[in-house]
């Protein structure tokens, strides 16, 4: 039974609604059933999406938190990757990394290269959020990074045994628990980097119209062309759904970055999202907390600035959404 606040209005936890959810499926059939709970179907693949940018500070965590927590919430089965060693998507999701994640725990657990790989299943923990799982992170992480040039040295790489592979292979393990993948990429174009975009089947690359985060894009994309073409050159299969720039922390009232962001989208067209995120103190209030928009409800915050600062966020989460229905072939 729902909670009763004191206005009388009835509060239901997420649970609860996919109870509801399905329950309303299993009394309809073909088209409708898949609106009530959105699982993927026979015949849609895993959808893996990579939020990246080689620049710090461009919103891949902020944006890969919120969208991880708005697809379980529209009831999809979420798997949140955190790639960074800094692990700040971890700790937004209520794992501190110092703390709560020991040797061997994180994603390096199942793509190391000895014998104390684990199953990809053994490091997932569920969340506080109904239907989203994260493999937390930490500072483990950079061991990837020196391995990796020891085994591309070593006589095993003859055997197809490439790091471009092992996250794929991981995700592979537990494609069937989920529908959506969210990787949050770290601020590097390293081997962690590399792999997650091999193993990603769509990609989302996060910027701030402003002229210094733009070439320092254009400097990311320059070297990702390049070593990505090398993992071509050695095998690797390449193939997006989608790739698409998200406008993060956009003022729309700055002239210049209006500017830059005509600029972009007269360059890119339609592989920039219509809808941006807006740059929003809502949102720096509830990192203070180490909350999400979707956590720390309304009367926490000026209403209007809670208001607008959701507007923007659902906006761009349902335009991603839309755009993993059509890479699926449903009707939008």
């Amino acid at each position: 039974m729902p909670d009763m606040a004191s206005n009388g209005r009835r509060l239901y936890t997420l649970g609860q609604i996919n109870e509801v959810r399905r329950l309303l499926a299993g009394s309809t059939r073909g088209r409708e059933s898949v609106e009530f709970v959105p699982h993927r179907r026979a015949g849609e693949h895993l959808q893996v999406l990579a939020v990246a940018n080689f620049k710090g500070g461009s919103g891949k965590t902020t944006t890969s938190a919120h969208l991880a927590q708005y697809l379980a919430l529209q009831g999809y089965r979420v798997l949140a990757v955190d790639l960074d060693p800094q692990a700040s998507l971890s700790a937004l999701l209520g794992v501190l990394p110092e703390t709560d994640v020991v040797a061997n725990e994180t994603l390096y657990a199942a793509i190391r290269y000895d014998a104390a790989r684990r199953p990809l299943r053994e490091v997932i923990r569920p969340t506080y959020f109904e239907g989203l799982d994260l493999v937390p992170g930490n500072l483990e992480l950079m061991e990837f990074e020196h391995t990796t040039p020891k085994a591309l040295a070593a006589s095993d790489r003859l055997r197809g045994d490439l790091f471009f592979t092992r996250v794929a292979s991981a995700f592979d393990e537990v494609a069937d628990r989920y529908d959506v993948i969210v990787i949050d990429c770290p601020p590097q174009l390293g081997f962690l980097t590399l792999s997650g975009l091999c193993a990603a089947t769509a990609m989302i690359v996060t910027v701030h119209p402003q002229m210094l985060d733009i070439a320092s894009m254009s400097q990311f994309l320059l070297m990702t062309r390049d070593l990505l073409g090398v993992v071509r050159e050695a095998g690797g299969e390449l193939k997006y759904d989608f790739i698409r720039y998200l406008f993060t922390r956009f003022e729309p009232q700055d002239a210049p970055q209006t500017k830059v962001a005509a600029l972009l989208r007269n360059l890119f067209d339609d592989y920039v999202l219509t809808n941006p995120m807006l740059k929003s103190a809502a949102v720096s209030d509830a990192g203070l907390t180490k909350q999400t928009l979707y956590e720390i409800g309304r009367e926490n915050l000026t209403r209007s600035t809670y208001d607008r600062a959701m507007e923007a966020l659902d906006a761009v989460n349902a335009e991603i959404e839309g755009l993993i229905k059509a890479s699926w072939g449903r009707a939008l």
